[in-house]
């Protein structure tokens, strides 16, 4: 198959690519190198089976391809709330192009859609049942709401077109190739931590999270993409292991032989609170679960991070 992926030059999107040229495919990966980077994908350049186009998905794309993962949307708060309205533009104009082009074509499309719809769940874990607990005009909104939005949009161009669509709600993800500025829990304490900085820890440091290692995303993607025919979602995929920031901040010292020392910062408005997926359905459909430890994966992105810096 030639698959287009959008957002192809992030950190998950690069990821993606790799594990699609491992199985066969041809890769077309469209970024607009706003929060991706070409670096992250430098290592693709040679291989024939991968093209890049630098392409802003708010404006349509018409390009022969034989399935869609639209992975573009920045995705970490000091990103999209450096421009909020660009991000909710990038999840509605960006969903409404990618949909046409599907429905255009008759292909497949996966919508990395976000935890974040959840907001600042009420429940624990959250499961896909969920509606969410989400403020509409805080910070956080434009890429929250972006989310939702898009969402509703995959599933009317389902339910009035016909379009064979697919929504993974992605949890907490981390691994090699995080920017090491993306404002992100993991990336944030690594940097610190091999600086010998200290290390920032907003609120009390009991909120909690769940973090999944990269390579375990991506093959849930994929799973739901190649493995399952009919099946719409939306479907969880996370790490249900559930880890405070204090923890997390601790375990980067520990592996890290760093000096750094844990610093209390205001608690950002809206930040959650608590969460954990459940993985029930991915189990289920998907016969889907991480394999890869936080020990482990916190190993490799710090092995990562010495390397680029």
């Amino acid at each position: 198959m030639k698959i287009l992926v959008t957002g192809g030059a992030g950190f998950l999107g690069s990821h993606l690519c790799d594990r699609l040229l491992l199985e066969g495919h041809e890769v077309l990966a469209v970024d607009n190198l706003y929060s991706g980077t070409e670096a992250n994908i430098s290592h693709l350049s040679k291989n024939s089976c991968f093209e890049f186009m630098k392409h802003d998905v708010t404006a349509p794309l018409n390009v022969e391809v034989d399935a869609i993962y639209n992975l573009a949307c920045p995705a970490s708060p000091v990103q999209y709330q450096k421009f909020p309205v660009e991000t909710i533009k990038t999840s509605l104009l960006g969903a409404i192009n990618m949909l046409e082009l599907a429905k255009k074509r008759h292909i497949p499309i996966l919508q990395a859609s976000t935890s974040e719809v959840y907001g600042d769940p009420s429940v624990s874990p959250q499961a896909e049942s969920y509606w969410g607990n989400v403020n509409p005009i805080g910070l956080r909104a434009c890429y929250d709401e972006g989310k939702r939005a898009a969402e509703s949009l995959f599933f009317d161009y389902h339910r009035q077109f016909g379009v064979d669509i697919k929504v993974a709600r992605i949890f907490n993800t981390f691994g090699p190739r995080m920017s090491f500025s993306d404002g992100r829990v993991v990336s944030n304490f690594v940097y610190q931590a091999l600086n010998d900085e200290d290390i920032t820890v907003y609120g009390s440091g009991n909120q909690t999270r769940s973090f999944c290692y990269v390579t375990d995303l991506i093959d849930g993607l994929y799973r739901f993409m190649h493995n399952l025919i009919g099946v719409t979602g939306p479907v969880n995929l996370g790490n249900p292991t559930e880890v405070s920031m204090n923890e997390v901040a601790t375990k980067i010292i520990t592996l890290t032989g760093s000096k750094s020392k844990l610093v209390n910062s205001t608690l950002p408005p809206d930040d959650p609170k608590q969460r954990k997926p459940d993985i029930t359905l991915a189990k289920a459909l998907l016969s889907w679960s991480p394999k890869v430890s936080i020990e482990e994966g916190l190993n490799l992105t710090i092995d990562d991070f010495k390397a680029r810096l």
